[in-house]
């Protein structure tokens, strides 16, 4: 009944008591639906495996640096990841909880544990979970790749289920006391020094014994976790961008106010561009390879083409330099 809207605790009593005038007065029978209530949701005591599960959020509370010059200060989230087994934690302050910085946290955690786990447990967040269906999740599509480029599960936590992720939950508040806490007088003019500060209270954490196991969370790491996990693959995974555009008529498509070429049959048909910092890749429809790879450019308003991207009409007019002819012609004499 108090799942209705408006329904309170004080209007059933009314009506019960209405039903059963010598009843229970309004003080025992709260007390009644309290321990009645306690027996509907008792939670189970997760066991966690060696190099199973790393349980990833943000912290409710932000870190900030500030503007040498103004003295305006900037909020920083802090991104946290915590090992089941051994409760290992890593920390980093990021500008804001982004795709890029969520996936490259993930990045950088996995080399700070220097393994990979079986299995990753975010929160719901929209920058990792497209839709947060707990037996079959739609991940957004950086982050699929993510997973796929260390061979990992990414098991999103159910909504509104924070004990999903209690280990996390538990390590958010002990990031908060033991690192936030301790920097809150303290004074930061760029992400890097801040980063810097936090990873030193980071590894003392790490190094603190907990009291419940007699042992640090980097010792039952180094005996226990680490030689659970997968290994690292050969790079790090870069995060890419992706945009959906229609060649246009010189065949080159726009990203990031920059122009690619693309094998000219492709004029007008619509292509996927995936951009890394370093590399332009543009698909052609579901095929797996791309149609056309070039270095990343951000000089804005210029073209970058491939010569064998051109009709062959294209190729044989650029052949006709000014050089070519100023060659020809001095084969021919001084004149």
């Amino acid at each position: 009944e108090l799942k209705r809207p408006g329904v309170t605790l004080h209007l059933l009593w009314t009506e019960y008591r209405e039903d059963e005038p010598n009843g229970y007065g309004y003080s025992q029978f709260c007390e009644l639906y309290r321990q009645w209530k306690k027996s509907l949701d008792v939670p189970m005591r997760q066991d966690y495996k060696a190099g199973e599960k790393v349980f990833v959020d943000y912290t409710g509370d932000r870190l900030s640096i500030t503007n040498p010059e103004t003295g305006e200060t900037q909020p920083m989230e802090v991104f946290v990841g915590v090992l089941g087994y051994s409760n290992y934690t890593y920390a980093e302050a990021q500008p804001s909880q982004s795709r890029e910085n969520w996936i490259g946290g993930h990045v950088r955690m996995l080399q700070f544990l220097g393994g990979v786990p079986e299995v990753v447990v975010p929160d719901n967040l929209k920058s990792g979970v497209k839709d947060p269906c707990y037996y079959d999740p739609e991940l957004n599509p950086a982050y699929q790749e993510l997973a796929e480029h260390y061979a990992l599960v990414v098991l999103p936590a159910r909504v509104r289920k924070p004990r999903d992720k209690a280990k996390v939950e538990t390590g958010v508040q002990v990031v908060e006391r033991w690192i936030m806490a301790r920097l809150r007088h303290d004074t930061f003019f760029s992400l890097a020094e801040l980063n810097r500060r936090s990873r030193e209270l980071l590894q003392e954490l790490n190094d603190r014994p907990m009291v419940h196991l007699g042992q640090s969370r980097r010792e039952l790491f180094e005996a226990v976790d680490r030689p659970a996990l997968n290994p690292l693959p050969e790079r790090p995974y870069e995060f890419a961008q992706t945009k959906i555009a229609r060649v246009s008529i010189d065949y080159h498509v726009e990203y990031d106010k920059h122009f690619y070429s693309v094998p000219n049959r492709l004029i007008h048909e619509e292509v996927r561009i995936r951009a890394t910092e370093h590399m332009v890749e543009i698909y052609h429809k579901s095929q797996k390879d791309p149609v056309a790879i070039h270095p990343r450019s951000h000089i804005a308003g210029r073209h970058t083409t491939c010569q064998e991207h051109m009709p062959l009409n294209h190729q044989q007019r650029q052949e006709w330099s000014p050089e070519r002819f100023l060659n020809w012609a001095e084969q021919v004499g001084p004149s």
